[in-house]
């Protein structure tokens, strides 16, 4: 993510690090309905910055979800398709779902008792879930989206527009229009078909799958097929010019919003995604997904650029004094760092936009610009080191240091390491990683494995140390 002006926001506590498992936490209380032995999933999968975010006892394999927007009336109806996986013998469950109304819940085709505890849909199914079993939920629910807003993070959510809606927001979004397992420790497959009145068009992430009218209204269709957190997920309905086409064998999809103008600066910086992305495998790896895309949305409420799987959305103030690169490079970097390997806690967003700070700095040497090493020392001499990179707390984890300090502590690796070495960690980690999670100790780990160094002490200086470290 960047945000318009660098402004920050949100935050973390690596040191409490409790049980963070692919299917989350358990929780501990025995429903006295079920089997001995079988109790509930947790109302949160451990992360100690939002210990209500996600759930516990499931892990995620896949959505499936059919929604319908009217924007006149900013009516929503949704119907969500759930395959998981019992991480523990399981007596009821939770998903993550705010406000909307649940009509109906089934577990496996039978009939499941459902309650609402503020932002939380719980689902008691008929029987008990032993540990390692498949199951399917499906949940059929409508209503007016509302954002999630926090003093500390901003809003996100489905906002509703002048001509339709936008789903999107970091660190939450995806529980405003669909029920979700929301934490990027429980990544997913998707299938979304969107249904809105003929003449707009609603886009998503991943792999386009066509589209049908009948009776006055449009059926969009996308897959994305590589696991996806759920804050990643977006959907975007309105009037848009939409250009299709291939890039490197793959579909290639962006989209500008009617409102800014033809061939604008917008329209010119995303023209150029198959060429930054094509630049950034060649440091990073090769690209994560099966399609390739953006989306430049005209709503000012939008003050951010995210990095949607597959096909970032940006804000309008990006592009509001011409094209604007750098942008387009950060959230596309996003799709190897953060996207594809994506973190397992919220503390070490660093992870995430460290990297594609960095590639900012590649992409602007690249390109006939300052070099990476004038950038990091012209970075380096206006940092504040009493601001960590690592672990920031919870309402800094969009603050400049989690960005630049981040970068800064990337290009430190570099010069210590060697250019050789530097760039196999990165492609090898990519590779090794792809499609899953990490944190900043497997990171350590794997640099020193690569490099053959011991490097602990140098990333605890630049990412979290308090005074400025010697320039490597």
């Amino acid at each position: 993510m960047i945000r318009s002006g660098r402004s920050a926001l949100a935050g973390v506590l690596a040191a409490l690090l409790v049980a963070l498992s692919t299917g989350g936490c358990t929780g501990t209380r025995r429903d006295d309905r079920a089997p001995e032995g079988f109790r509930p999933g947790a109302a949160g999968i451990g992360d100690p910055y939002f210990p209500t975010y996600g759930n516990g006892g499931y892990d995620v394999a896949s959505y499936r979800l059919q929604v319908r927007y009217d924007p006149a009336t900013d009516e929503l109806t949704g119907d969500a398709t759930i395959e998981a996986t019992a991480t523990q013998d399981l007596s009821r469950f939770n998903l993550d779902l705010a406000g909307l109304t649940v009509s109906a819940v089934q577990v496996d085709g039978a009939d499941a008792t459902h309650t609402r505890t503020d932002d939380e849909l719980v689902v008691t199914p008929a029987t008990g879930l032993g540990k390692g079993k498949r199951f399917g939920v499906r949940v059929r629910y409508s209503g007016k989206p509302a954002q999630i807003t926090s003093a500390e993070l901003g809003s996100g959510g489905l906002l509703h527009t002048s001509d339709g809606a936008i789903a999107l927001g970091q660190p939450e979004s995806a529980s405003t229009w669909f029920p979700v397992n929301d934490h990027p420790l429980d990544k997913a497959t998707y299938q979304i078909e969107a249904t809105v009145p003929e003449g707009l068009v609603a886009l998503s992430n991943g792999a386009p799958g066509g589209s049908s009218t009948d009776a006055g209204w449009t059926t969009w269709r996308w897959a994305e097929r590589a696991p996806m957190a759920s804050y990643l997920v977006t959907l975007v309905i309105g009037k848009y010019r939409v250009s299709t086409g291939t890039h490197a064998g793959k579909p290639l999809v962006t989209a500008i919003s009617a409102s800014l103008p033809a061939g604008g600066p917008a329209e010119r910086s995303l023209a150029r995604t198959g060429e930054i992305a094509d630049f950034l495998a060649t440091r990073f790896g090769p690209y994560p997904f099966e399609a390739y895309g953006g989306i430049a949305v005209a709503d000012s409420r939008i003050g951010y650029a995210l990095e949607t799987q597959s096909r970032p959305v940006y804000g309008p103030a990006f592009f509001a004094t011409g094209p604007n690169l750098e942008v387009v490079v950060h959230e596309l970097a996003h799709q190897w760092f953060g996207d594809s390997v994506s973190i397992r806690r919220w503390s070490d967003l660093w992870l995430n936009e460290g990297f594609a700070s960095y590639a900012e700095w590649l992409w602007t040497e690249h390109d006939g610009g300052p070099s990476v090493q004038t950038l990091f020392e012209r970075e380096y001499a206006t940092t504040d080191w009493a601001d960590p990179a690592l672990d920031p707390g919870r309402s800094e984890i969009f603050s400049r240091a989690v960005y630049k300090r981040g970068a800064l502590a990337v290009h430190a690796l570099r010069r210590t390491v060697g250019d050789e070495a530097f760039f196999r960690i990165l492609t090898s980690w990519t590779a090794e990683r792809r499609d899953g999670n990490a944190t900043t100790d497997d990171l350590v780990a794997h640099a020193e494995r690569i490099s053959g160094k011991q490097l602990r002490p140098l990333f605890d200086a630049w990412l979290s140390g308090t005074t400025a470290p010697p320039l490597p």
